[in-house]
């Protein structure tokens, strides 16, 4: 973590600064000496400021511009290719790497990944920010800016640990400390992520705390709960928390699949605006061609084309193609914005109704209860125009629901690289899909930069 932090000493009131736009000029000259923490007194010294700081944390997500983070894009297209959705041209070898296996820990798009400390770091100063001794923060707001930055570290973190397995678990703003921090073991990480996300839930209210759907809410929390429940095999909790949005009655499944990811979709359960100053969202930029006569960036592999049920309307809305010297590339349009100035205009979708359904459908199938589950994943198919499953086993059943969120989340968060792994999957499918599979494909490498800078941190095996 040292690379990461070594510089902060000298930044960090600035990291802040940034994020606070015009209200805290008053921060912009740093002491000549800086603490190994930042003073937190000044920079919430009212409710402006601390809106403003949290605020910062969802620019730095870089949803828009083409960036590529953790929490935009890069989850996507590289466990894509990890799994069995996407392929690309060998001539980008950084991401081709993902592809075949054969991740090097000097891979940019690792470095990418490995940033999210920056802003972790950021959302630990607001959570010491907003939890301190200012009167000025009333109760409502504190608690509402301390749920909304809980669920925010939860997600980074769920990512994370999907990604790297063991990583440095990070809740402080002290850079010395933070410089030199080894790997926590994946339980541990995953017991912090729950924390945060119970308490979130007990802070959050039903309210969205802004206009549209951009800050998370009660039922934000929910949803990653249930999700993260589901991850740890906590079939009665994942239900549960997936059940407290779908009964919420604040979303319902958009009838048609054109506008589940359009700006106030009644699907949405959190959605960022993709308001850049020159891109939309991350996948549409990368995914979709500029042109019909050129090669896609990323296209379908056959293995998921040939997944979709024949009558399937996600193939006919969320997929597009072109022809280049007589090969046919299929590519992902979920997101269909190259440019801003298209309409209607698409927001960069976190959690959806959608997959809260089928969160559910797995938990009440592992629990036995295959009606209930049976009907929560009818409700998904009727909306993409597929007949209705029928009776059968337990195994089954779970088997049509994994096959049900490979189609619905495809190309979405790293849903399906994330499934193989989880449900133990992944070497059976992928080393009898593709080449070059190996058991240690399943982790990523930490970055080189990282590991030659903090002598405590420890490479994945493989690498």
């Amino acid at each position: 973590m040292k690379k990461i932090f070594e510089d902060l000493q000298c930044l960090a009131i600035l990291l802040l600064v940034s994020s606070l736009a015009v209200s805290c000029k008053k921060l912009i000259e740093i002491p000549p000496n800086p603490p190994t923490e930042i003073t937190q007194t000044e920079v919430f010294a009212d409710s402006a400021d601390a809106v403003s700081a949290v605020d910062g944390i969802y620019s730095n997500f870089q949803v828009a511009n083409g960036g590529l983070t953790i929490a935009s894009g890069l989850v996507t297209m590289c466990g894509g290719l990890s799994a069995d959705e996407l392929n690309t041209a060998t001539t980008n070898t950084s991401m081709d790497q993902y592809y075949t296996y054969s991740v090097l820990s000097t891979n940019g798009y690792i470095e990418n990944f490995w940033l999210a400390y920056t802003n972790i770091y950021q959302m630990n100063a607001c959570l010491q920010g907003v939890g301190g001794d200012s009167s000025a923060i009333s109760v409502s707001l504190r608690q509402q800016l301390t749920g909304e930055v809980k669920v925010d570290r939860a997600l980074y973190y769920f990512n994370l640990v999907n990604l790297f397995g063991n990583v440095p678990l990070v809740t402080g703003t002290n850079y010395t400390v933070n410089a030199q921090i080894a790997r926590s073991p994946v339980d541990s990480v995953y017991g912090q992520i729950l924390a945060d996300l119970t308490s979130a839930v007990q802070l959050l209210t039903p309210v969205y705390p802004s206009a549209g759907r951009m800050r998370p809410n009660l039922y934000t929390a929910e949803a990653l709960l249930a999700k993260v429940e589901l991850y740890q095999q906590q079939w009665p909790a994942a239900a549960n928390a997936a059940s407290a949005v779908i009964n919420s009655g604040v979303y319902s499944l958009c009838p048609s699949l054109d506008s589940v990811f359009l700006d106030g979709s009644n699907e949405a359960i959190w959605q960022l605006p993709a308001n850049g100053t020159y891109q939309p969202v991350s996948e549409a930029t990368n995914f979709v061609p500029y042109a019909n006569s050129i090669q896609p960036n990323f296209w379908l592999t056959p293995f998921l084309l040939n997944a979709f049920e024949p009558g399937d309307l996600r193939r006919t809305y969320w997929l597009d193609s072109n022809v280049v010297n007589g090969q046919v590339y299929y590519y992902p349009y979920k997101y269909k914005n190259t440019t801003l100035a298209k309409t209607p205009v698409e927001d960069y979708m976190i959690f959806r109704l959608g997959d809260q359904y089928l969160i559910r459908a797995e938990a009440l199938a592992e629990q036995n209860k295959l009606d209930s589950a049976m009907a929560d994943l009818n409700l998904v198919r009727a909306r993409a125009g597929l007949a209705p499953k029928t009776a059968v086993s337990q195994a089954d059943l779970l088997a049509d629901i994994m096959q049900e969120r490979r189609i619905e989340d495809f190309c979405e968060w790293g849903n399906r690289w994330y499934d193989l792994k989880r449900t133990g999957a992944a070497g059976t499918t992928l080393s009898g899909e593709k080449t070059g599979w190996q058991t240690d494909a399943a982790l990523y490498p930490l970055p080189i930069s990282e590991l030659q800078n903090n002598s405590l941190l420890v490479q994945n095996p493989g690498y």
